[in-house]
């Protein structure tokens, strides 16, 4: 008898440097490693979009990071989906030529992958994305007219879309140390927290999933490439990985909907890097008496681990060793049982009061 899926939570924050995962796509192995280890893999767009590259595997549900933590929280449920229409919106202030290289991309992915791409729609006003570090270093992002983003999309829902794929016009910072550094290994994903402004409010208004590209000018050839930054630098859009996420994205539901086919009561762990685990998803999860597993071999700008909030954790130093732990919880294995040394049992009294004497 086949051993039953345990629907696991994998979260990597995005802007903050995560090793594994802040870049475009190199949290996929993890991703694929989980998703084989549990069965079914919960995880947001950052860690699975990969700017030209992509790896589909219908045990893995691509779920925005908004709608992933009302998920954790047990206030949206998600249905499976056989395909969806995704619209495609772009930023009025894409240059005419980068504005033709997303269309290229949306029409190869029809012709290619079978993808039901459409309604287009530009803004008809640039959308005005800034870009920002917080005080820890961290990524952020403003938005001028988040109005006309909502009222584009608003109107690809009415026109039929079921999910939206959403190109704006990033600042370009080709001279910048810290895009120097980033293409190195080092620093963290500058676009990360605007994209995520973005992507929250479009899901938040709308409630259909949705993801975001970023459209940038080329950059100019670096032998020295750090290779989780290849991915980022194969073409002159990111969007193919956006558009085939959020073909099969699942929809999101009240928990009571009849078509809900997992909930946050459904799930049997969570993973997230040991030091990032004071997010909403992560603590609802844990609120809830799922196990916590935290991964030391993913260092990120935040130092929020199981020890600074008081909670358990089962500790694993890579994703690999994850992936063991949450194969043990499926076979109904207790971790602990697997380390060494083996503590002994200790009989604890039960408090119970002495019996009367008799008379």
């Amino acid at each position: 008898m086949l051993t039953p899926p345990l629907p696991t939570l994998l979260v990597i924050p995005t802007g903050v440097g995560c090793a594994v995962g802040g870049y475009a796509g190199d949290g996929l192995p993890a991703a694929r490693l989980l998703a084989a280890a549990s069965g079914c893999l919960v995880t947001h767009p950052n860690v699975l979009n990969g700017a030209a590259l992509y790896w589909s595997d219908r045990r893995i549900h691509y779920v925005e990071g908004w709608a992933l933590d009302r998920f954790a929280c047990g206030e949206l449920a998600l249905a499976p989906v056989a395909g969806r229409r995704v619209g495609l919106l772009l930023d009025g202030g894409i240059e005419p030529e980068l504005r033709a290289r997303q269309l290229q991309a949306a029409e190869a992915c029809r012709a290619t992958l079978g993808l039901a791409i459409g309604p287009v729609l530009v803004t008809d006003v640039p959308l005005g994305v800034g870009l920002s570090l917080g005080p820890s270093g961290s990524s952020w992002g403003t938005l001028e007219r988040p109005d006309v983003l909502l009222r584009a999309g608003e109107k690809l829902v009415a026109a039929g879309a079921t999910a939206i794929a959403v190109v704006a016009r990033f600042p370009d910072d080709a001279g910048s140390d810290a895009l120097a550094a980033y293409r190195h290994g080092a620093g963290v994903d500058a676009l990360a927290g605007a994209e995520a402004v973005i992507s929250h409010l479009l899901v938040q208004h709308l409630g259909i999933p949705c993801a975001h590209a970023p459209a940038l000018a080329p950059l100019p050839l670096d032998p020295q490439l750090d290779p989780r930054a290849a991915a980022e630098e194969l073409g002159h859009t990111f969007l193919p990985c956006v558009l085939v996420g959020l073909s099969r994205a699942p929809d999101l539901v009240a928990p009571k909907d009849r078509r809900a086919s997992l909930g946050a009561e459904d799930l049997g762990a969570v993973v997230a890097p040991a030091g990032a685990l004071g997010g909403e998803a992560v603590l609802a999860s844990v609120e809830r008496g799922v196990p916590l597993i935290a991964v030391s071999g993913n260092p990120c700008l935040l130092q929020v681990d199981g020890a600074a909030l008081g909670i358990p954790v089962l500790p694993a130093s890579n994703y690999s060793e994850a992936a063991g732990l949450v194969l043990a919880l499926r076979e109904g294995l207790d971790p602990g049982a697997l380390t060494r040394p083996l503590g002994m049992l200790a009989p604890e009294s039960a408090g119970l009061p002495s019996p009367a004497p008799r008379q």
